[in-house]
């Protein structure tokens, strides 16, 4: 069975879904284009230039069709009529939910696994196929996203058996894990980009706005108001105030005197 790879509306797709910030998609962007054929279609792997316009214009498309979060209809994913390359026509919601957890899995290099109820996803992704039907598809997306699934002890689990009604660990194949983290990691290089840009970011600000003093500290303040404290007491006290007698009173018994 041939693997599936990843065309510019999967990408596109996937930094809509789980949020990719504007400043880190082209980061995002360089990383798969570096793993290329293995995960890229063909043409896309040529020119990075050309692969970020397909990019971009995918993300232009799905944004004009409301297609912003995890919260869209995934059904807003596939173009109006498109067919489906890895399921059956009346799974393609399935394909495209499970093509933005392979990409997740494949961007996100720490994180081993996936926990899915795959009993439960017809009614999410609006599948009215049979359910016989849909294990079918399951088992095909799993096998040409070069996915893996395990129960809840770790072991591995055939899908072709049923699915369960409960979680499954779904990840990444082991060969194809192994063959897409050559290219270094890829969490790695987005920190130090953020740090980077966070560093001009500043350096902007203080070009612009120059360097704001700090106001003094609390020590100083409480200094100072003890310093006037001191003072007031001591310009009251000069008439020979004892300490402790209202000022009313001792000026009435001046007045005697």
């Amino acid at each position: 069975m041939a693997k599936y790879i990843f065309n510019a509306r999967d990408v596109a797709a996937y930094f809509k879904w789980f949020g990719v910030p504007s400043y880190l998609e082209v980061s995002y962007m360089q990383y798969i284009f570096s793993i290329g054929s293995p995960v890229l279609a063909n043409p896309l792997t040529r020119d990075f230039e050309k692969f970020k316009g397909e990019v971009y214009r995918e993300l232009y498309y799905l944004w004009a069709n409301g297609f912003e979060d995890e919260r869209s209809d995934i059904s807003c994913m596939p173009e109006d009529g498109a067919r489906a390359l890895i399921c059956d026509q009346e799974c393609i919601n399935l394909e495209s939910y499970m093509k933005l957890i392979t990409l997740h899995l494949i961007f996100t290099k720490n994180l081993p696994y996936v926990k899915i109820n795959f009993t439960g996803l017809p009614l999410q992704l609006g599948i009215r196929c049979d359910f016989t039907k849909f294990e079918e598809n399951v088992v095909m997306a799993v096998e040409r996203l070069n996915l893996v699934s395990k129960d809840a002890f770790g072991k591995p689990f055939d899908l072709s058996l049923g699915v369960p009604d409960e979680l499954l660990s779904i990840s990444l194949d082991p060969e194809f894990k192994a063959r897409i983290l050559k290219h270094g990691d890829f969490r790695e290089a987005l920190r130090t980009e953020q740090d980077n840009t966070m560093r001009e970011l500043k350096e902007a600000s203080l070009k612009v706005f120059g360097s704001i003093p700090f106001p003094k500290s609390r020590k100083s303040r409480k200094k100072n108001g003890k310093s006037a404290g001191e003072t007031a007491n001591t310009h009251t006290t000069s008439r020979g105030q004892p300490k402790g007698t209202p000022l009313q009173e001792t000026r009435h018994k001046d007045g005697n005197d």
